[in-house]
């Protein structure tokens, strides 16, 4: 089973399974890049999503990272190919960093400048992280909960009141 594989070959790893079809994957930082290759070549070669988590009473951002794998006939979904893989991993948030799977997974691309746009994170060896949609932008990343939005609002468009 891929739990057991998963929690072999990766030491201080934790897998659950949520669902039949759902199976999450905490890993430490070190070890996420070797976790998502050996997904990939275990047939989930299908990055789904990107996202981001903030914690802002931890002190940390949780990506998240969904694969699954392609299916291989138009009849219909194996067992197999409705299983959905999260995983995650948690950054500190002063100085978010974390390395680039573009390598990996060309379509993390998009989803990498997302995240880097707004929540600050620097995805390290992307060779594009420019803004998708704001862009003029100088302010902390929206998304970020110590983001205020009424002062943005307020600095922005004035402090108008309804008549």
């Amino acid at each position: 089973m891929l739990k057991e594989e998963l929690e072999s070959v990766f030491k201080e790893l934790s897998v659950n399974i949520i669902e039949d079809t759902r199976i999450t994957v905490t890993a430490k930082k070190g070890q996420v890049l070797a976790v998502l290759r050996f997904l990939k070549d275990k047939g989930f070669e299908h990055l789904a999503l990107i996202s981001c988590v903030d914690w802002i009473e931890e002190n940390e951002f949780e990506l998240v990272y969904i694969l699954a794998p392609y299916m291989q006939s138009n009849e219909e979904y194996t067992d197999r190919e409705k299983v959905h893989l999260i995983v995650k991993i948690r950054i500190p948030r002063e100085k978010p960093q974390f390395e680039t799977i573009t390598n990996l997974f060309q379509n993390a691309e998009p989803y990498e400048r997302e995240i880097h746009e707004l929540f600050g994170v620097v995805f390290e060896g992307h060779k594009r992280l420019t803004p998708l949609f704001l862009d003029r932008w100088k302010q902390m990343p929206p998304f970020r909960k110590d983001f205020n939005t009424r002062e943005y609002v307020k600095k922005t468009f004035g402090d108008k009141k309804e008549s």
